[in-house]
């Protein structure tokens, strides 16, 4: 209970980056596509796949074995570590283009997750399904804002 705790809390952490770096005026500005979801809409997401996120981590923790779990732990290190850089060069330092390239290296680090809990547990690489495709939307989101904004 614990070690699922401690997951929890490292996704919190994660999600406390959207949390400082709020979008503004700034971002209110911005020509943004007619498919983009309603601002409403981003918290729900992030809380549900935050928990999903926590709860693979946690899975492939119980699988045991340290030494091995270890490459598919640190890329998911990784993927929060990316995940929480995001908020901060998009909204933080309105760096939209390097924020698409850093959407894009975050996708690539969940899919690598992804396939190193594979073999540990499926159900947990599973788990990890919504979030690489709500990150694969996001990079559609970032590049077309960025596009759509250029100076």
């Amino acid at each position: 209970m614990i070690a699922l705790l401690c997951f929890l809390a490292a996704n919190a952490l994660a999600a406390a980056s959207g949390a400082y770096f709020r979008p503004g005026q700034w971002y209110q500005n911005l020509d943004k596509p007619g498919w983009r979801p309603p601002d409403r809409a981003f918290g729900p997401v992030w809380a549900v796949l935050y928990v999903l996120i926590a709860v693979a981590g946690w899975l492939v923790w119980q699988a045991g074995g340290a030494a091995a779990l270890w490459p598919a732990l640190a890329v998911y290190g990784l993927q929060l570590v990316l995940n929480a850089l995001w908020s901060a060069i998009f909204f933080g330092a309105h760096r939209i283009g390097l924020a698409c390239i850093e959407v894009v290296l975050l996708w690539l680090a969940i899919a690598a997750t992804a396939a190193l809990f594979w073999p540990v547990s499926q159900f947990a690489a599973w788990l990890m399904a919504p979030y690489l495709v709500w990150v694969g939307f996001a990079v559609a989101l970032n590049f077309s804002v960025w596009r759509r904004n250029r100076t």
